[in-house]
């Protein structure tokens, strides 16, 4: 039975494109330079909670070449991004059904407090579970066990979708139901199999 429902945060709850249309906002002409926000071993020391807000975009200013305070990229970020409609009705949903909705995220500070602003969603989910808090990225598997220790569920208990399949077999090596995230659709079905119908 399934007693948590855990959703990834990027291309899942926001929209695929939210941090695409961020990356081309920012006043760059070389593009190829915009790879260090997604690809950089300096965003996965940002996203692990190693780095500091300001530490990072200091490195990124001069890596990217932007010129852009920590405000202005923080608005550009609250710009950019949008939610899956689909699946924020969802989670209220299932949330109202008494199942536990969690989040798991590979993410950074700057991020979660842009759309923490634009959409005061945290407040949806009962367990978050944060890279930067936890010390590791997915798919390492301390941050899918830091989620089983904070849903106070067993693992079997556990849904969870996210939109790369690294993850997810990182997530069922515990012991997680887990599936990769392709269409709001699917999810639904998916879920429906589990008996969840909302």
């Amino acid at each position: 039975m399934v007693k948590a429902i855990t959703f990834d945060l990027d291309g899942v709850y926001f929209t695929e494109n939210s941090f695409s249309r961020f990356k081309n906002s920012l006043p760059v002409s070389d593009l190829t330079k915009l790879d260090f926000l997604s690809k950089s071993e300096s965003m996965m020391s940002f996203k692990r909670g190693e780095l500091t807000e300001d530490q990072f975009w200091d490195i990124a200013r001069q890596e990217i070449g932007i010129d852009l305070s920590n405000q202005q990229i923080f608005e550009l970020m609250y710009q950019a991004y949008e939610v899956n409609q689909d699946v924020v009705d969802y989670v209220k949903k299932v949330r109202s059904q008494g199942i536990k909705t969690c989040i798991c995220t590979n993410n950074f500070p700057t991020r979660i407090n842009a759309v923490g602003k634009k959409f005061d969603f945290l407040s949806d989910f009962d367990v978050q579970v944060f890279s930067y808090e936890v010390g590791s990225v997915k798919p390492d598997p301390k941050i899918f066990q830091t989620l089983i220790d904070r849903s106070e569920v067993l693992p079997e208990e556990i849904f969870y979708a996210d939109d790369k399949e690294a993850n997810v077999i990182s997530a069922k090596s515990l012991g997680i139901n887990a599936i990769v995230y392709t269409t709001f659709e699917d999810f639904v079905q998916k879920l429906q199999s589990f008996s969840i119908i909302v």
